[in-house]
C-alpha cells in the first residue's frame, strides 16, 4: 500500500516520503480500513517537525482523522463487518489502508460524505468541550469566534450558533468571512487585520464579549482582552499566530474575567466518563443533521505538499482532506 510517511522531523515536510509498505494485517481487536477519507490538521504538520506535544515515534504514518469502509477484522472483533463505513481519530490516515482497534471506529452517519464525516470529530469535539463543557454558553451571549474560517473556528461558529448564541466571526481576510456570512448564520463578522476592539464593543452594545474563542493566540489574545465583557470567559484553544501571548494579571482583575484553556483529547482523558458522553453529544447531533461542516478541498495523497500548504498559508474555509482514493 502507499502512504505518507514521516522518516525524519525536519522543517517544510523534507522528512515526508509516499512509500509502499507492506499491506498491514489486523491484530486480536483491530480492523483494517480502505481509507476514503483522511484530513490534515495543523498538529499533523507540526509532527512533520517534532513540534507537537505528542511525538510519535519515527518513522510514522501521519492523519488524524479518517473515514473509509472495513477491509479487515481481527480475532474477536464484533459488531463490524466488512465493506461497513467507518470513522475514526487515531493515526495512520494518510495511506491507502490503516489498522485502528475496534474500539475506536464507529459506523459513518449516513448524511455526511467520506470526507465530511473524516473532518468532523476533531472540530467538533473541540467546539463542544468549550462551550458546553468549560465556557459553558447561555442562548443569547455574545461569542466571538476567532480563526473563524479554519476548520476548529468555523465549527465553533456552527455550534455556537445552534447553542443559541449571538455570534461575531473574526478572521484576516474579507473573502473567507464573506464565505462564512454566506453559508453560516452568523450575527456579524469582522476582519482583524483593521482591529476589532472598538467594533467588537459597538455590536455588544458597549459591554464587549461574553465569551472569545480563541485558537490564534499573538496580538488576536492581546486584543480581546481589551473586548471582552465583565465576566466574560475566554478560551484558549491554540496559538496558531506562532505567538504565546502574556496576561497582565491587573486587566483580568480589573475586568473579572477568566480564562480558561481548551485541550478536548484532554479533557476525555482526565474524565473518561465525560469523555465519552462528549463523543456521543457531537456525533448525535451527526446523525440529526443539526451541525453542517465544510470540507474546503480535496487532495489525492501524491498531492500531500498541496494539501498540507492550504493549512500553512491559511487558505482554507472549513477542513482540507486528503483522498488515497483519488
Amino acid at each position: 500500500m502507499r502512504a505518507l510517511v514521516v522518516e525524519e522531523l525536519l522543517p517544510d515536510y523534507a522528512g515526508c516520503k509516499i512509500k509502499d509498505l507492506p499491506m498491514p494485517e489486523p491484530g486480536p481487536g483491530e480492523v483494517r480500513i480502505k481509507v476514503k477519507a483522511a484530513a490534515v490538521n495543523f498538529p499533523d504538520l507540526m509532527q512533520t517537525r517534532g513540534e507537537h506535544q505528542h511525538k510519535p515515534s519515527i518513522p510514522f504514518v501521519g492523519g488524524m482523522e479518517l473515514a473509509g469502509d472495513v477491509d479487515a477484522l481481527g480475532e474477536g472483533v464484533t459488531g463490524f463487518a466488512i465493506g461497513d463505513p467507518v470513522v475514526s481519530g487515531g493515526r495512520g490516515g494518510f495511506a491507502e489502508y490503516a489498522i485502528l482497534p475496534a474500539v475506536a471506529l464507529r459506523k459513518k452517519p449516513a448524511n455526511f460524505s467520506y470526507s465530511e464525516a473524516a473532518g468532523y470529530p476533531v472540530c467538533y469535539l473541540t467546539a463542544y468541550v468549550a462551550f458546553s463543557r468549560i465556557g459553558m454558553v447561555q442562548p443569547g451571549e455574545w461569542v466571538l469566534v476567532h480563526g473563524a474560517a479554519g476548520g476548529v473556528g468555523l465549527a465553533a461558529v456552527d455550534y455556537a450558533k445552534l447553542l443559541g448564541a449571538k455570534v461575531i466571526a473574526a478572521s484576516a481576510s474579507d473573502e473567507k468571512l464573506a464565505i462564512i456570512e454566506r453559508e453560516y448564520d452568523v450575527d456579524a463578522t469582522v476582519n482583524v487585520t483593521r482591529g476589532f476592539r472598538e467594533r467588537v464593543k459597538e455590536l455588544t452594545g458597549g459591554k464587549g464579549a461574553d465569551v472569545i474563542y480563541d485558537p490564534v493566540g499573538g496580538d488576536v489574545f492581546d486584543e480581546s482582552v481589551r473586548c471582552i465583557a465583565f465576566g466574560g470567559r475566554i478560551l484558549s484553544i491554540g496559538f496558531t499566530s506562532g505567538r504565546l501571548p502574556v496576561l497582565p494579571v491587573n486587566i483580568a482583575l480589573i475586568k473579572g474575567f477568566s480564562v480558561m484553556g481548551v485541550r478536548a483529547g484532554e479533557y476525555g482523558r482526565q474524565n473518561p466518563a465525560k469523555g465519552r458522553e462528549n463523543n456521543e453529544a457531537i456525533w448525535k447531533l451527526a446523525e440529526e443533521g443539526k451541525v453542517k461542516p465544510r470540507v474546503d478541498a480535496e487532495y489525492p495523497l501524491s498531492e500531500w505538499r498541496d494539501a498540507f500548504e492550504t493549512l500553512a498559508q491559511r487558505k482554507v474555509v472549513g477542513k482540507t482532506i486528503i483522498r488515497p482514493d483519488l
